[in-house]
């Protein structure tokens, strides 16, 4: 047989189970069957089978695999010397089928042949159990082991798994993190060419990846306003203000007319769109054509309208428009949406560097969203959501992307007054037709119950980690099949770094231990230990002054333990002097002092890249036509 693991990726051995008789069936349904332990069977090297351990019964063809759901005595007796009646309820998960010589061949879920009233049940072999939980050691992974042998690895099915999304859940403090940052550092060793877009919340994972991400964060993050559709672009300049409908008609009637007028001016400079179709045509241009536009243009389009004499009435809607503009171009949270100061069509660039394209040693990018306004936090989702779920379609699909949504919950809420249903229905996309066009998705989330239930259920494969609400496990007893039902009753007792999984991406639901990682690849998600922390002097003087300058500057350096002090005076410096406009710092800067006031032209790529990127380029050219 295939091994999906070798000896090196083995857990610590453990003692090799003997052939232990258990009992004898007394009952049988279509799914369950009812076992009478053997007195003579049971004792102290012998005990009675736990909760989720596999048991066998030999049929003429097969070998059946159960899984032991229940436990109970009916007529528990007081008297030590005295028998009890013990019995177990079990669940049929499988076989393994047995050739004309009785050999055992690959494990298959279902059952062809039915155990008979008194057939003798034994615990389940180590072979046996290699044989159910074995996976194609090419296209599978090691995560852990399953607790009932610590030698049978944990194995998880990529294909099976990204195809058709899989989902990450638990309790606060359960190891929610480092199970993330594990399954993904073990698919990107086995495809260093992957494409993964992780949605990090808390700013926790650079440390997990750090030889492997790219890194986009508040500082270095460049995300063009031109790249958000109407209701996107709505959010940020109009918000839930009353009286917006006469603002979001003005707004839908001037986009438009401003993305024209860049065409226009990059026709005559011969640079830019020069090589898309006539840019006079403007039944091409629509509202949300991912064409670049100016604010600038915006707001000239608006005072042409302001100037016009037969808007005195009417100029509110401007008037509240050029406001907005002008005040979130000036805003120094917003600089990585509104801050360069030229505006070109750097589509190709953006999505080479969200999806890496070429991938460059890097194939997972780490998008830190802690740091941006609040405001727009799920609007930015909503765009890389979109973003992916359209570059799969004009793609097709030629290069798979998977797209990691921590905390969940925020983005796609059960609740219909919370959060942004653009953002919703993005994702939504993502979970119902991303399969289709290479794109797949991951859910990460502490609350289930909170969690949009269509989204949730598009899920095939599940990693539930400790669950202690009742709502949220009953959300997963509603989605999982009967054969694994028993497992969720671990849940609330499971420790950290144990989960029970179930679904297309595992040969069998079982419950499981991670392995762990390395220290340097932990995720920076430790919680704060309050006594030790009490137990010092508080820091020197100048820590508060630091605090205040990193808040006022409305940035996280990417080291905050050590944040440098002058850095942070200069940036208050230039955020204090609102005359001179403050350029945005390029990734290749890192975090060193800002750029000199100067604009600077946007260098060409390398030429390496140019061939990988000139795809991406013809894509654009179609999707826009």
């Amino acid at each position: 047989m295939d091994r999906a693991y070798t000896q090196s990726q083995r857990a610590p051995a453990a003692q090799a189970q003997p052939f232990e008789r258990v009992g004898r069936i007394v009952a049988v349904t279509g799914a369950h069957a009812i076992i009478l332990i053997d007195p003579e069977a049971a004792g102290e090297r012998n005990p009675a089978p736990e909760m989720g351990t596999l048991l066998k019964i030999d049929t003429p063809r097969s070998v059946s695999l159960c899984m032991v759901s229940a436990l109970s005595s009916p007529m528990p007796s007081t008297n030590r010397e005295e028998q009890e009646l013990r019995i177990i309820e079990v669940e049929f998960l499988g076989e393994i089928p047995q050739d004309e010589h009785g050999r055992l061949q690959q494990f298959r879920r279902g059952i062809s042949c039915y155990p008979s009233l008194g057939d003798v049940v034994f615990r389940a072999t180590r072979d046996e159990l290699e044989r159910a939980y074995a996976c194609d050691s090419d296209t599978a992974i090691r995560v852990g082991y399953i607790t009932q042998d610590s030698t049978i690895p944990a194995m998880i099915k990529i294909d099976e798994m990204l195809g058709k999304h899989f989902a990450i859940l638990g309790t606060t403090g359960t190891g929610k993190s480092c199970t993330v940052a594990l399954i993904l550092r073990r698919i990107l060793e086995k495809n260093p060419q992957a494409h993964v877009l992780l949605l990090d919340v808390h700013r926790e994972y650079a440390n997990a990846f750090s030889d492997m991400a790219e890194v986009i964060n508040p500082e270095n993050m460049n995300l063009p306003f031109w790249l958000l559709n109407f209701e996107e672009i709505v959010e940020i300049l109009i918000g839930q203000q009353a009286s917006r409908e006469g603002d979001i008609e003005v707004l839908r009637e001037l986009i438009p007319l401003a993305k024209l007028r860049y065409m226009n001016n990059q026709r005559r400079d011969r640079t830019g769109l020069q090589r898309s179709r006539d840019p006079q045509d403007s039944s091409n241009v629509g509202v949300d054509t991912p064409i670049p536009y100016r604010t600038s243009d915006l707001i000239a389009i608006l005072d042409d309208h302001i100037g016009k004499l037969d808007l005195r009435g009417e100029l509110a809607p401007y008037k509240r428009l050029k406001s907005r503009i002008e005040s979130i171009s000036r805003d120094p949270r917003y600089a990585f949406m509104f801050g360069s100061l030229t505006v070109q069509d750097t589509m190709s660039q953006v999505l080479a560097r969200l999806f890496r394209i070429p991938v460059n040693g890097k194939p997972i990018a780490i998008l830190e969203l802690g740091g941006l306004p609040s405001e727009i936090i799920n609007v930015v989702v909503s765009v890389l959501a979109r973003l992916a779920f359209d570059f799969g379609v004009w793609s097709a699909g030629q290069i798979p992307i998977t797209f990691i949504c921590e905390e969940a919950h925020r983005y796609v809420p059960i609740d219909k007054t919370l959060g942004f249903e653009p953002t919703k229905r993005a994702i939504s996309r993502i979970a119902k037709e991303g399969r289709k066009y290479g794109v797949s998705l991951c859910i990460v989330s502490q609350r289930p119950a909170e969690l949009d239930p269509t989204i949730l259920s598009q899920c095939n494969t599940i990693f539930s980690m400790r669950l202690t609400n009742e709502r949220d496990q009953q959300i997963l007893r509603a989605g999982i099949s009967d054969a694994a039902g028993s497992l969720l009753e671990f849940m609330p007792t499971m420790g950290t770094g144990e989960a029970i999984t179930f679904g297309e991406g595992v040969a069998l639901p079982t419950r499981i231990k991670f392995d762990t990682l390395p220290a340097r690849q932990w995720p920076r998600s430790n919680t704060a230990s309050f006594t030790r922390s009490w137990a010092r002097e508080l820091p020197e003087e100048g820590f508060l002054q630091e605090i205040v300058l990193r808040w006022r500057a409305q940035s996280h350096t990417p080291e905050a333990l050590s944040y440098d002090m002058p850095a942070a005076v200069a940036v208050a410096q230039k955020i204090a002097q609102p005359a001179q406009p403050t350029l945005r710092r390029t990734a290749q800067q890192g975090s060193g002092p800002p750029p000199p006031a100067a604009p600077a032209p946007v260098p060409s790529p390398p030429p390496q890249v140019h061939r990988d990127q000139q795809k991406l380029a013809d894509l654009i050219r179609q999707f826009r036509s």
